[in-house]
């Protein structure tokens, strides 16, 4: 993919606010009954607006970087995304559905006919490929893999049966593997036959004849050495690899932690498979990162922000029915303190302070513990001492705050008694609020589910019934 396309084209926002104001002329036109299809626009007749304003927008288009293009789809309601879509050129259709999210690239994939896909497939490698393939018909993987060489036929085979997260389901095929008896001349006359070397190449991988891997050639070294030199003399033999059925959250952890531009893959046997590159770490990172933030506010998938409503609402319904539940859940413990309410009307007015304060706390918490648990810091040797410590933490913020509202409520109502109720309702609660921040993400965790799928829901559900409880409770037996 060229990296340096969009190097002099305008900013993207302003192209984003070229290529919407180009499409609403062209519905004006439309509406009007002046067409033009994306065919006529090639034919050269540019006296009518509408061919004008087609020629204009593949004129934007054209320069553009993939990811460039995909931000514009991705920005724009359904029917002037795909308007925009029958714009791009056919070469290119495979390099941007590499780029869009899940949920736009299904949109446009249901736009394409078998034959468009299966030719904007077949442009790319096999890696990428694998990439597209969970969303792509069938059939439509059946036709690719005729088309495809043998070789790559298997290295696609063989991409397509790693579970997805796992290193093989990242891994690239795209690699140059080198002899350790041959000198570094050959080498060098090697790669200069090539057309070029694969993106983020920065060494070389040393393999036996039985495509054992026996060591790497970082390229400085290779640049700077005498050429005379055999690649056994001046091979690392001690570096970080992968095996194709590891996570890819380890792997990923392990490039922040080295530094790494690209890893060695193996299989159990040694033998070299594939290697993994920074961009395959990074973009798995930001699909990670936008997954658990749509789970912690309990979406299920990927959404399209110009989705249909119904297909939103089958998204977002699930949690919100949770927290239906709990919210009558909260309203039920309201309703066994109504007397006390009644006989102290300032109980209304205070308790939303306990529970928000406590629901703010306990997402802190739990954040805290999904970002480490994602990092693989907590261990069941220190998973005490961490609930011992944010039991601390909340122990003296509760302390602390719970003294400034116990303040607040003497000041307003000149009760030192209901201050005092206040403060410790709310180091309670933020008690509370702890103990489940840990504990919830920590028993998903334990259970194989994803630590951040509806854990803010869950832990704003226990603060507030748990918030109300504490505070009415407490209040009823010392005030009331």
């Amino acid at each position: 993919m060229e990296t340096d396309r969009n190097h002099n084209s305008p900013d993207i926002y302003e192209s984003l606010e070229r290529v919407t104001a180009l499409l609403q002329e062209r519905q004006s036109l439309t509406d009007l009954g002046y067409e033009a299809t994306p065919e006529q626009s090639h034919s050269g007749d540019q006296n009518t607006a509408a061919l004008k304003i087609l020629a204009s927008l593949q004129a934007l288009l054209d320069p553009m970087h993939p990811a460039d293009v995909a931000y514009i789809l991705e920005a724009l309601p359904l029917k002037d995304r795909l308007a925009l879509w029958d714009l791009v050129k056919a070469d290119r259709d495979g390099e941007i559905l590499l780029e869009v999210s899940d949920a736009v690239r299904e949109t446009l994939i249901e736009h394409m006919d078998d034959h468009e896909l299966v030719a904007a497939t077949g442009q790319l490698d096999t890696d990428e490929i694998a990439d597209l393939a969970p969303d792509l018909p069938s059939e439509v993987i059946a036709d690719v893999f005729r088309l495809l060489p043998p070789e790559e036929r298997e290295q696609l085979r063989e991409a397509m049966s790693y579970p997805e997260d796992t290193v093989g389901a990242l891994m690239d095929f795209d690699m140059v593997e080198i002899r350790e008896d041959v000198t570094l001349e050959v080498v060098l006359r090697y790669l200069r036959r090539l057309d070029e070397l694969p993106d983020h190449t920065d060494q070389l991988f040393v393999v036996d004849r039985e495509q054992k891997l026996q060591g790497l050639v970082p390229i400085n070294r290779l640049l700077v050495t005498d050429p005379d030199v055999t690649v056994g003399t001046v091979m690392t033999r001690e570096f970080v690899q992968f095996n194709a059925d590891e996570e890819a959250a380890e792997a990923a952890s392990a490039f922040e932690r080295y530094d790494l531009v690209s890893a060695p893959v193996v299989d159990d046997s040694g033998a070299l498979v594939g290697r993994m590159t920074v961009n395959a770490v990074v973009d798995y990172m930001r699909e990670k990162t936008d997954s658990e933030m749509l789970s912690a506010g309990g979406l299920q998938e990927d959404e399209d922000i110009f989705a249909s409503v119904w297909k939103s609402v089958r998204n977002r319904w699930a949690w919100l029915a949770i927290n239906l539940c709990t919210a009558f859940m909260a309203s039920r413990v309201i309703g066994l303190f109504e007397g006390s309410i009644a006989k102290l009307v300032a109980l209304a007015a205070l308790m939303p302070i306990i529970a928000g304060i406590g629901g703010n706390s306990g997402n802190q918490t739990i954040t805290m513990i999904v970002r480490a648990l994602a990092l693989g810091q907590i261990t069941r040797d220190n998973a005490a001492k961490l609930f011992a410590k944010e039991l601390s933490v909340s122990a003296l913020n509760g302390l602390i705050w719970g003294g400034v509202v116990g303040v607040f409520a003497f000041l307003i109502y000149h009760n030192w008694h209901l201050g005092l109720v206040m403060m410790l309702a709310m180091m309670l609660n933020l008690l509370l609020a702890a103990f489940m921040g840990v504990l919830i993400p920590m028993t998903m965790d334990k259970l194989g589910k994803d630590p951040a799928v509806g854990s803010s829901v869950m832990i704003t559900a226990i603060t507030d019934s748990g918030g109300f409880f504490i505070f009415l409770g407490l209040a009823t037996l010392f005030l009331v």
